[in-house]
């Protein structure tokens, strides 16, 4: 009986997931071409606010933890685990005062309404993994744009997503660039939970009443920290919240 449910429900959801990527679309291009970024920036957010909401039509709850406390005059590195697709969107909405900008992979650059539109305009590192230089050229592009504006950047140092929710050991290498390139940031870790659960085998069929969780964990001040101190003080904090090992040995790569 339940999966039967995750059919039905995830048949519903899915239908309006991809009418809220077309409406959402074409609002995005009006925005950005007659009133600028900042109109764009209002109609991403409330894209993804609807992507998040919309959950409740599969019967899941959403719970994303207090940001009140977070700085706002100076520029965050987010750095979370990453279990899913469906990671990203509560993020852009509950951290949209800090106007997060994202670490992708350049081929969700094209392809995707909405999305890859977005990924485009907002100014998004689009890193090509068989390229790292590129991917330097990148990360240090929007780095630099953080430090400028006291915007934040959201990295997945994992890379590949983890559905089972055991972490994957943290890459240093995106966040060796970012730190380097925007040294006035905090690094804030966040602890995702129930996502991988959510969509197990991609986005059908979901899983119905899921419970899905973002933490913000405590801030950690880089200065005076190597790289690494800074990535494995993240990976056990993150670790610790989800109940989970600490991964194990790390790789200089960018992810």
């Amino acid at each position: 009986m339940k999966k039967l449910l995750d059919y039905v429900l995830s048949s519903i959801y899915l239908l309006y997931f991809g009418l809220v990527l077309l409406v959402f679309h074409v609002l995005q291009v009006g925005a950005f071409h007659l009133f600028g970024k900042s109109a764009h920036k209002t109609v991403v957010d409330w894209l993804n606010a609807s992507i998040a909401f919309g959950w409740y039509l599969t019967g899941s709850r959403i719970r994303f933890s207090d940001v009140s406390h977070l700085p706002t005059d100076r520029p965050i590195i987010f750095v979370a685990n990453h279990q899913s697709m469906f990671d990203i969107s509560p993020m852009i909405w509950f951290l949209r005062r800090h106007t997060p900008i994202f670490v992708s992979k350049k081929e969700l650059a094209h392809g995707i309404p909405s999305i890859s539109y977005n990924l485009r305009r907002s100014g998004a590192a689009l890193i090509d993994r068989k390229d790292p230089k590129q991917a330097i050229t990148e990360i240090a592009r929007l780095a630099k744009h953080i430090q400028q504006t006291s915007h934040s950047v959201v990295i997945y140092p994992e890379g590949t997503r983890s559905a089972s929710g055991q972490m994957r050991p943290f890459a240093t290498g995106g966040l060796a660039v970012l730190l380097k390139r925007a040294p006035a940031s905090l690094v804030v870790p966040i602890a995702i939970r129930g996502t991988g659960h959510f969509n197990p085998t991609g986005i059908f069929p979901l899983r119905s009443f899921s419970r899905l969780s973002w933490t913000v964990l405590p801030g950690i001040e880089p200065a005076g920290k190597s790289v690494d101190e800074v990535v494995r003080q993240a990976e056990e904090a993150i670790a610790h919240e989800l109940n989970v090992a600490v991964p194990g040995t790390r790789t200089g790569a960018i992810d």
